[in-house]
Parts: C-alpha cells; sequence; structure tokens
C-alpha cells in the first residue's frame, strides 16, 4: 500500500492580492491560511464597546482612524504573513484610506482574547506586531474583565499595567485617553 501526503498550497504574496474579498476571519501565517473561530456575542459585543468610546475621542481630537477586523496588516510578503487584530488604530499622517492591504503598522492594536488563543498564538502574534514595529497592544480578557497595556520598547514587549475593572484607561499612543475599564465591559 502506497501513501501519498497532501501537501498544503502556500499562498504567495501575488496569488493573496487576487484572492477575492473574504468575509471570515483568518490570519495567513508562511503563506497557510489558518481560520479563526467565529467570535462570540460577548467578544463581538466587546470590540463593539471599545469602537463606540475611542471613536468618539479620537475622531473629535483629529487624530486617525479606528478599523476593526477583519482587515489585513501585512507582516511580511514572502513568505506571506497577516494579521488581523480585533481593533487597530493609525494615525492621521500615517493612513491611506484607499490603501489595502495594510502595509504600514499600526500605532494601536487590540485583541479581544478567546478560550482559543492559546499563549504561543498570542506570543506568535505579540512577534509579529513588534516585527513591524506597532507601538502599543491591548489584550483583552473577557473572563477576567481586564486590559493588560503593551508598550514596544527596543523591539521588546513591556507590560505598560493591567488594568481591571474600577481602574483609569490611559494610553500613550492615545494621550489624554482617560476612561474607567469597566466601561468596555458589558
Amino acid at each position: 500500500m502506497t501513501t501519498t501526503a497532501t501537501q498544503t498550497q502556500l499562498l504567495t504574496y501575488e496569488e493573496y492580492l487576487d484572492t477575492p474579498e473574504i468575509e471570515g476571519r483568518f490570519d495567513i501565517v508562511d503563506g497557510e491560511m489558518i481560520m479563526a473561530a467565529a467570535p462570540t456575542n460577548e467578544h463581538q459585543e466587546t470590540i463593539g464597546e471599545f469602537y463606540f468610546i475611542l471613536r468618539p475621542f479620537i475622531v473629535e481630537r483629529n487624530l486617525g482612524t479606528l478599523l476593526f477586523a477583519p482587515l489585513d496588516i501585512v507582516i511580511r510578503r514572502n513568505p506571506l504573513r497577516t494579521r488581523q487584530p480585533d481593533l487597530l488604530f493609525i494615525s492621521k499622517d500615517r493612513y491611506d484610506r484607499y490603501q489595502y492591504p495594510l502595509e504600514i503598522a499600526p500605532e494601536l492594536t487590540i485583541e479581544i482574547l478567546s478560550p482559543s488563543n492559546t499563549r504561543h498564538r498570542v506570543q506568535d502574534v505579540l512577534a509579529d506586531y513588534a516585527a513591524i514595529g506597532v507601538k502599543e497592544c491591548w489584550l483583552v480578557s473577557l473572563a477576567a474583565r481586564t486590559i493588560e497595556v503593551l508598550t514596544l520598547v527596543n523591539g521588546e514587549w513591556q507590560r505598560l499595567a493591567l488594568l481591571g475593572v474600577g481602574d483609569r484607561m490611559r494610553s500613550e499612543v492615545l494621550v489624554g485617553l482617560d476612561v474607567e475599564v469597566g466601561q468596555f465591559f458589558i
């Protein structure tokens, strides 16, 4: 009996650009499309809370734009690697609203952690964000109702704060932001 291995066809950057729009959430890791599980209602509602709190702050100060997934950020072209943070902020000086896919680093990414997020996956995502120079990342735990604020210093992530309900949310990227953390959680 002969066994043949099935080889995964890896996606190149050029093929990726020719791919029709896909509405599902996925990352591309070294050319392989990795589909994400559908987010829970709580995950989606929390993304909405962050958006509805942060967007007016950003718009009133003419800081830039706040976008939500699915939206690809190209980490590198070869081998192809993309990520889709739940929310991302790009300052007005760096954002071209017609540029797709995004090949510039957002200043801020927000990841709502799901039960399916392993420590290894989160570390891989953070390594990718560090590689392109994302300045700040918020890791949001629905179970603990916390926000871990990470800042990139000399290519390494450092914890700026671990905030829970009752604490005040501040950001080095969104200067002047002052929101009670509990407002982000439904």
